[in-house]
């Protein structure tokens, strides 16, 4: 990058049910937040990122999302990129604020992603999730995806009468190809589970803050073999932001510049064509690398991660992938504890999206907000010793066989 970008201010909601807010009103407490953190006036801010996903679906409000948002909370003449990249909508806003600065573009940048999912109509809620593949189609692209599950047959009573996503049986596709491909059990998927849950209830901002043993994990209500309820991220309302700055744009700030985090590396991946069994090709494992590169950096280096684990499964195959965890062994590095504040590598201290909550145009966001307490040492109970680079990973939407696209962020201290 020609110039070095910084984090310098974050802000984050609750995430959970809010039927009393709206995407305005979550947008304001999320950036007024990071403004006051980075000790930013909102006349300092020079351009804006706004993500969001699915207000187009819920509201009806499919154009100008960010203006309206940020108009209503006092920001006039701004500039605004309105951005949707399915559930990577705020790790995308975030990376395309860095490279605003990056480049040059601008000295102080405004990157929010706002959600609204919870619907008393839930299969309005949960129609959302059906654009996020190739609507031309669906019964050929979901028989493609639930054939990698092929082999493991899922026990009798373990899948859910009550609706759920459709991704949910795509990621229980991906989860029986892994304890096809290595052996993994539905033990280990939960012990990812109860980290993240014994994780979040030291997290004020999380939407669940109670901790589950394995065993109850297990003994949960089915979603959809291998997945019990636990195991699988909620539906979420949300905000998060960040305020991001060249080293002009922190010496503006008000004396600020000493709590900036600074943006390693980034990468935003689309997937290819591979067969499903080919994770060396995988869309993260590619972005992973470049990172690494532009930092100087490997994955041995990394203190704390937050990855996308809209189900427990996602968080092994991600953990793998990064590099985190030897291939095909992500299951035994949870079971193992090496995963959990005090391990080898802790994931999501944040609880992760399985206990922090999804609210899908908020989440990389939310990441970024974790990862910057983490490396200012200011996460308290959850705090991970001596935080110094921090990677974050958020993917969207699936084309193929694998996701749409997929982000990955390295920051350091």
């Amino acid at each position: 990058m020609s110039t070095r970008a910084f984090v310098a201010g974050v802000g984050m909601t609750r995430f959970g049910k809010h039927l009393d807010q709206s995407v305005k009103t979550l947008t304001r407490a999320a950036v007024e937040q990071a403004l006051a953190d980075a000790g930013c006036e909102r006349g300092d801010v020079q351009m804006a990122f706004f993500a969001n996903a699915a207000q187009g679906h819920m509201e009806g409000q499919d154009m100008i999302r960010g203006q309206v948002a940020l108009r209503a909370m006092g920001f006039e003449g701004l500039s605004v990129v309105n951005v949707e990249n399915a559930c990577a909508s705020a790790s995308t806003a975030f990376q395309m604020a860095v490279a605003m600065v990056s480049g040059g573009g601008a000295d102080i940048v405004l990157a929010v992603g706002a959600e609204k999912m919870f619907s008393e109509d839930k299969a309005r809620t949960f129609g959302v999730f059906d654009g996020a593949w190739d609507v031309h189609d669906v019964a050929a692209g979901r028989e493609r995806l639930l054939r990698m599950g092929e082999g493991i047959t899922p026990p009798p009573g373990t899948v859910s009468t009550k609706p759920y996503s459709v991704f949910m049986d795509i990621y229980a596709a991906f989860g029986r190809m892994h304890m096809r491909e290595f052996g993994t059990t539905m033990a280990q998927f939960a012990a990812v589970s109860a980290k993240n849950h014994q994780h979040s209830a030291h997290n004020p901002l999380a939407q669940y803050q109670q901790a589950y043993s394995v065993e109850e994990i297990l003994a949960a209500p089915a979603i959809t073999y291998p997945l019990t309820l636990p195991m699988c991220s909620p539906v979420s309302d949300g905000a998060a932001a960040a305020i991001v700055c060249s080293q002009a744009g922190l010496a503006r700030l008000a004396g600020r510049s000493s709590r900036a985090v600074q943006v390693l590396g980034w990468a935003l991946q689309g997937g290819s064509d591979r067969a499903p069994e080919a994770f060396d090709r995988h869309l993260v494992r590619e972005a992973a690398r470049k990172v690494y590169e532009q930092a100087g950096v490997g994955p041995e280096d990394v203190s704390v991660a937050e990855v996308h684990d809209a189900t427990a499964i996602g968080e092994i195959i991600q953990s793998e992938v990064l590099g985190l965890c030897p291939p095909g062994q992500g299951g035994v590095c949870a079971e193992r504890g090496e995963t959990r504040i005090g391990g080898r590598i802790p994931i999501n201290p944040s609880g992760g999206l399985e206990s922090k909550g999804h609210p899908i145009g908020a989440t990389g966001l939310g990441q970024i907000f974790e990862l910057v307490t983490q490396l200012r040492g200011e996460a308290g109970a959850r705090q991970v010793d001596g935080a110094r680079i921090a990677i974050a990973e958020n993917g969207g939407g699936l084309v193929g066989i694998e996701e749409a696209a997929a982000c990955v962020t390295l920051l350091g201290r």
